[in-house]
């Protein structure tokens, strides 16, 4: 799930998460930083609890480093100004300064939430024939696009030219969506829900379709926009901030709908749970494809390093009983 949950006894509980997001930050240390805060503030609220305190670690260069000053002051302002404003505030961190850092800062934001006796956990396994997916929240744009893969990058004179793979964040549009979601789940009008992270829309339709082993069929025509001449690759593809992906009963839809209409946000009806195991993507009356969601959540190539297994030298192999 999206983060992890403990219980803290006499039903109250705590989640928690904590995330990088290196390379946006050194490409645009402030949107970087921001929307560093702003995934993890969804992660929090999308399992239904309510975010209550931030944290980071954050690796720096020496301040001779060329751009150095210039990425401290851009995250600082980044982290800063995005719990201030969604209301969340930073209550510790950590700061270290190290030559090792000049090429390749880091950037580590933790949150925690709560949940009171009465809050439910949400999850994001998608269940129900003929139940709804609903996209809720700000409206797709361009900036993002290709962000996660651009994550995976190394670093050359070029890496200023990735700037528009950074997202842009807005902390009143999150603070709107917490209220919206938490507000849906306490009035128990929502099935599952995920945060359209990193490869947005992409991501978060086939991994509640592989959870729940059902398919989804969604029209991306339906897709909100700010830019009306992104293709289908752009939105599928598009980290822009504040939006979820809901499953809900069509008859609680329009309950839904109102609100989110009530936080100035959007819910669209993209499409349907389905039976069959499959993905299908549609552009109107188009079939753009039709995948199995198993083959992109589970079945993915996976990179194995070679190591040497670690011995400690003073392990204890058996308890011995003291005289």
């Amino acid at each position: 799930e999206n983060a992890g949950v403990v219980n803290l006894g006499c039903g109250e509980k705590i989640a928690f998460k904590m995330e990088s997001h290196n390379h946006p930050s050194f490409i645009e240390p402030v949107q970087g930083s921001a929307t560093g805060v702003g995934g993890i503030l969804r992660d929090i609220f999308t399992m239904g609890a309510r975010p209550i305190m931030s944290a980071n670690y954050l690796c720096f260069g020496d301040i001779s480093a060329p751009r150095m000053k210039y990425l401290m002051n851009g995250v600082a302002k980044g982290i800063s100004s995005y719990g201030n404003c969604v209301g969340v505030a930073t209550v510790t961190g950590q700061t270290n300064i190290h030559s090792g850092y000049n090429k390749n800062i880091l950037v580590n934001a933790l949150n925690v939430g709560y949940f009171a006796p009465d809050q439910k956990m949400a999850l994001s396994k998608a269940k129900g024939e003929k139940n709804l997916v609903v996209y809720v929240g700000a409206k797709t744009g361009r900036d993002g696009v290709h962000g996660a893969s651009m994550a995976s990058e190394s670093f050359d004179e070029n890496s200023e030219s990735k700037r528009p793979n950074v997202q842009i964040g807005d902390p009143f549009f999150e603070k709107l969506l917490i209220e919206a979601c938490l507000d849906v789940l306490k009035k128990d009008l929502v099935v599952a829900m995920q945060d359209m992270g990193a490869a947005g829309l992409t991501s978060s339709s086939f991994e509640m379709a592989s959870k729940g082993q059902v398919g989804l069929v969604i029209d991306l025509k339906k897709v909100p926009l700010r830019d009306e001449t992104m293709t289908a690759e752009d939105i599928l593809l598009s980290e822009s901030q504040e939006r979820m992906l809901l499953i809900c009963e069509p008859e609680n839809f329009e309950k839904l709908y109102e609100e989110f209409k009530k936080w100035s946000l959007d819910a669209i009806v993209l499409g349907e749970v389905q039976n069959t195991r499959k993905v299908k993507l549609m552009w109107g009356i188009e079939t753009l494809t039709e995948i199995d969601p198993d083959l992109i959540v589970e079945k993915a190539p996976q990179y194995k390093r070679p190591y040497v297994k670690w011995n400690y030298p003073n392990r204890v192999t058996k308890l011995e009983e003291k005289n």
